[in-house]
């Protein structure tokens, strides 16, 4: 029987190819369906290795969770970039691999992501799912946000209904 060591720590250079596919994987499994499949290619294609390079590389907030040696997810986070939320801390995006999925990995970097702000004096906290995703915005109520405001995101010609949760 082996032991497979789950880790959090934050996002190295060397990690953006594997980061570029979690979010891949990720984003393509969330938002199948939801997002129009034109679209969800523009973004998964964004989102490759010399992106997240620079974005860590800029000091954005970017932790991974690994299990074993593998990358099974990550999370980006840092201030609330909606005044209208009664927070201060934003968690950007946090995702899991789908094979991952569904045996608390994502409460893990959750936790880690809200600890993180604490310690540098980031009160409360708010995320943003779209509303037809089921998955994730089941996850933040289970969680215990509250969903404390509506709004709406573009892509392409489709618009689609957003929620904002928020822990104090």
């Amino acid at each position: 029987m082996s032991t497979l060591v789950i880790d959090i720590r934050p996002a190295r250079v060397s990690d953006a190819r594997a980061i570029a596919e979690v979010h891949d994987e990720a984003w393509r499994y969330a938002y199948r369906g939801i997002i129009p499949g034109r679209e969800l290619e523009r973004m998964v294609e964004r989102r490759g290795p010399v992106w997240w390079e620079s974005a860590i590389q800029r000091g954005s907030r970017i932790v991974v969770l690994t299990a074993g040696e593998e990358i099974a997810g990550y999370a980006s986070f840092g201030r609330n970039r909606a005044a209208m939320l009664a927070a201060k801390g934003e968690i950007y995006e946090i995702y899991v691999r789908p094979h991952f999925q569904g045996i608390g990995l994502g409460r893990k970097l959750f936790s880690a992501c809200r600890a993180d702000m604490a310690t540098r004096g980031v009160g409360g906290l708010a995320v943003w799912a779209l509303a037809d995703n089921e998955r994730a915005c089941a996850f933040y109520r289970s969680m215990g946000g509250a969903a404390s405001a509506r709004g709406s995101e573009s892509f392409g010609g489709t618009t689609l209904d957003k929620v904002a949760f928020v822990w104090p």
